[in-house]
C-alpha cells in the first residue's frame, strides 16, 4: 500500500491527480502539498471535495516528505522541480513530475524555449521520460520521471509506429493540433477569460511552443535523424481534450489498410491506445486516459494524415503520470486508470 503525494494540488493537474488517486485501490493515503494555500481545507478550494475529504493542505518540508511518502507526483509550474526534485535524489521515493523541467535533455533547449534556468545536468540525466507505450522498461526501472506533455503524448503516439517501421520523414512532417482551454492553466489571462474564448477559434505561440523540442527530441531518439517540425497549435473553445492531426508523406506501394494493419500491430498491447476504424472526436475520450487515433492514406497527394485525440489532464498529464506509477511500482498498467470516457 503506497503513500502519495501531490505538489501543485491546487492546479488542474494536481486536482486531477487527487480525483483518481482516490479511486486507486493500492494507495493507502494521498498527502496534499502547496506553498500558497497551506494550512487550508482542501474542500474548501475545491468544493466540489465537500463531506469527501477534510485534511488540509500541507506545507512542502522535504525532510517530512522523505520519511512519510513512497511516491511524490509534482504537478508545479515550470521551474519548480527543477529546485524540488534533487533533494529527493537517493531517498527512496519515486518522483513523478509533470512540468516540464525534466522532459529536454539539453539544458540549453529548456533556456531558450521556457526562458528559465534549467535542471542540474546529473538529474536530466537520472529522469527518465514517460511515455508508456514505447518506453516501458526504462520506466520500470526509473527512480525520476519526466511525464511528457499534453501535445507531445497525442503526437509521438500518432508517429510512434512510423517510426518503429523507419517510415517517419520528418522534413514532410506537418502538425496542426487544436486544445481546449484546460491546457493553459488555472490562472487566467486575457486569451482565456470568456469573453475571448467563447464563440473563438484562436492560433497561438506559432513557431514558439515549448514542446516543439519535446516532439523533436524524442522523434530524433527513435530515428537518430535530428530535423526540425512545423507544429501548430490552436485555443479552441471547449474545456478538455486535444486532437493533433498530422500530415505526412509517404510511399504508398502498399495498400490503404495496411497503414492500420501497423498502427494495430503496433499498440496490440498498450491498454490506453485505441486504433479506430472512423476518426475519432475528443469527446470520444472525455475524462479517460485512453488516446484514439486513425490513418487514413491519399494516393492523389502520397500523403497519410494521421487523427490522434486526447483528454490533455488525463492521458496529458494526471493519467499518464499514474499509469507510469503503476509501471514504476509494479502494479498493473491499467490500476485506477480504468474509467470509461463521460458522454455526453
Amino acid at each position: 500500500m503506497v503513500h502519495a503525494g501531490i505538489a501543485g494540488a491546487t492546479g488542474y493537474g494536481g486536482v486531477e491527480l487527487f480525483r483518481l488517486l482516490a479511486n486507486h485501490k493500492d494507495i493507502k493515503n494521498i498527502s496534499l502539498y502547496s506553498s500558497s494555500e497551506a494550512g487550508s481545507p482542501y474542500a474548501s478550494l475545491m468544493p466540489q471535495l465537500s463531506e469527501w475529504f477534510s485534511d488540509e493542505l500541507k506545507p512542502i518540508e522535504t525532510e517530512r516528505m522523505k520519511e512519510e511518502l513512497d511516491v511524490l507526483f509534482l504537478a508545479t509550474p515550470a521551474g519548480v522541480s527543477r529546485d524540488l526534485t534533487p533533494l529527493f535524489q537517493g531517498s527512496g521515493v519515486k518522483v513523478i513530475d509533470l512540468s516540464g523541467d525534466l522532459r529536454l535533455q539539453n539544458p540549453a533547449d529548456y533556456e531558450k524555449w521556457y526562458k528559465k534556468t534549467p535542471a542540474p545536468g546529473q538529474l536530466l540525466d537520472e529522469a527518465v521520460y514517460g511515455l508508456p507505450e514505447t518506453n516501458g522498461e526504462k520506466i520500470r526501472e526509473a527512480d525520476i520521471l519526466a511525464n511528457p506533455g499534453c501535445y507531445p503524448t497525442a503526437v509521438l503516439l500518432g508517429l510512434a509506429p512510423l517510426a518503429d517501421s523507419g517510415l517517419l520523414e520528418k522534413k514532410s512532417l506537418i502538425i496542426d493540433a487544436k486544445s481546449g482551454i484546460s491546457g493553459a492553466g488555472k490562472s487566467p489571462n486575457d486569451k482565456t477569460i470568456y469573453t475571448n474564448t467563447e464563440e473563438n477559434f484562436r492560433v497561438y505561440k506559432v513557431n514558439e511552443h515549448q514542446h516543439i523540442p519535446e516532439i523533436e527530441q524524442q522523434l530524433k531518439r527513435w530515428s537518430g535523424r535530428s530535423e526540425a517540425v512545423s507544429f501548430t497549435p490552436h485555443l479552441v473553445p471547449m474545456t478538455r481534450g486535444i486532437m493533433a492531426t498530422m500530415y505526412i508523406d509517404v510511399s504508398l506501394h502498399e495498400h490503404p489498410e495496411s497503414w492500420m494493419d501497423l498502427y494495430r500491430t503496433f499498440y496490440a498491447n498498450s491498454p490506453f491506445v485505441r486504433v479506430r476504424d472512423e476518426f475519432p472526436a475528443t469527446k470520444d475520450v472525455y475524462g479517460s486516459n485512453f488516446c484514439d487515433m486513425h490513418v487514413k492514406a491519399d494516393e492523389r497527394t502520397g500523403r497519410l494524415t494521421i487523427v490522434s485525440v486526447i483528454d490533455n489532464l488525463v492521458k496529458g498529464a494526471s493519467g499518464q503520470a499514474i499509469q507510469n506509477m503503476n509501471i514504476m511500482l509494479g502494479f498493473e498498467e491499467t490500476r485506477g486508470l480504468k474509467l470509461f470516457p463521460l458522454y455526453p
